[in-house]
């Protein structure tokens, strides 16, 4: 399996200018293969476009400052091009999972921009890496690659941080879990309940997400092209780079404690894009990650040979008793603590959804046959 590791580094003035240009070649060479492509009644092969867009465009007057940077990132530029093509046309087929995906769009200079380099472009020299006409770059190394990287990709984020991304190939790990199984519901307030009684809160993101919308604010009356409002958007972007490494730092850590010490790791199917079109509830929900969290476990399950399992998202998890399977219905969102008529059983909300999760998943269910939906329950004191 394919892992990424990624690892800042800080280059010099004259390497920021080289990776400016880098950068703007391969925006360009995408652009205008995605705009050969637009006017093509039959999608072009990669090789028909990369003679287009780079080898003769080379001998033109217009594009001849594409000979200045290495030619594996702009023929790499491509390929990912065509990728994104097969991505939307297997999508529009549904021969893809997830979520549908959208046609490739033109990238603009203000976005995140990223250069690949494959083998040959790069090397690695100690603590060095070589990049094709850049030169030799320093990244902070946090760890070591487990194995020779088969690519690295040069990344400029929008508050203007690069990054070396590399992707190694790495071996599953044999690792004994300390539990047979967990189940964990969702949330808000607590994002995280386990079956185990765990819990697991979310840091704090309103005071940044109020310092957005009042730069926001402030972004909107500015003059569009103005160095003022560039400022601004600089500031904004810094502020939700902030926000997203926050959330991916704790993601990062609850996964894996989740993921080395449980063999089976139980996760309810979320509607995320359902449920964000409660506008009360839409940008709480978006900044818990809840989609990024599920990646995050299923790819360390993989790494680790878990078992990892997601069951239907119309399970009535909230709606029964762990206990007995008694079964109420469905219950106000302001319910917190829930006493059974059946068994008598007082217990957390949202630790009995995990329970039942829990259950679901590995196939210990309660027999809901003699239980209607009609059934009450009555709130806790």
């Amino acid at each position: 399996m394919k892992a990424r590791y990624q690892f800042r580094f800080y280059p010099t003035d004259q390497q920021q200018r080289l990776l400016a240009q880098l950068f703007g070649c391969v925006r360009v060479v995408w652009n205008d293969a995605l705009a050969i492509c637009k006017q093509s009644e039959k999608l072009p092969s990669n090789n028909d476009l990369q003679k287009l867009v780079i080898t003769q465009a080379k001998k033109t007057l217009e594009r001849s400052w594409l000979s200045d940077v290495s030619n594996i990132p702009l023929q790499q530029s491509v390929a990912d091009l065509g990728v994104a093509y097969k991505n939307f046309f297997d999508s529009l087929k549904g021969k893809r999972k997830g979520k549908k995906v959208g046609s490739p769009k033109f990238k603009k200079k203000s976005a995140r921009q990223s250069a690949r380099f494959r083998i040959g472009g790069f090397s690695i020299k100690g603590y060095e890496v070589y990049l094709a006409k850049i030169g030799n770059v320093k990244p902070i190394w946090s760890r070591e690659l487990p194995a020779s990287p088969t690519s690295i990709t040069v990344i400029k984020d929008c508050a203007n941080r690069y990054f070396l991304s590399f992707v190694v190939e790495v071996e599953p790990i044999n690792i004994d879990a300390k539990n047979q199984s967990i189940g964990i519901d969702l949330g808000i307030t607590t994002f995280a309940v386990m079956s185990n009684g765990d819990k697991a809160i979310s840091p704090d993101y309103s005071k940044k997400d109020r310092k957005i919308r009042k730069l926001q604010r402030k972004l909107a009356r500015q003059q569009k092209g103005s160095k003022r409002r560039e400022v601004t958007r600089l500031r904004i972007a810094k502020q939700h780079l902030h926000i997203a490494d926050t959330r991916k730092d704790f993601l990062h850590k609850l996964s894996t404690k989740i993921v080395s010490e449980n063999q089976t790791i139980v996760l309810e199917d979320l509607n995320v894009s359902g449920m964000v079109k409660n506008r009360k509830l839409a940008r709480v929900i978006s900044l818990q990650g809840w989609r990024e969290f599920r990646v995050f476990c299923e790819a360390k399950s993989e790494k680790l040979n878990r078992d990892f399992r997601v069951i239907s998202r119309w399970e009535p998890t909230s709606q029964t008793c762990s206990c007995c399977g008694y079964r109420w219905g469905k219950i106000d969102l302001s319910v917190r603590s829930l006493l059974c008529l059946s068994c008598g059983t007082e217990q957390d909300r949202d630790e009995n959804a995990s329970r039942n999760i829990e259950m679901v998943g590995m196939g210990h269910r309660h027999d809901l046959k003699r239980t209607g939906s009609d059934h009450k329950t009555t709130k806790s004191s």
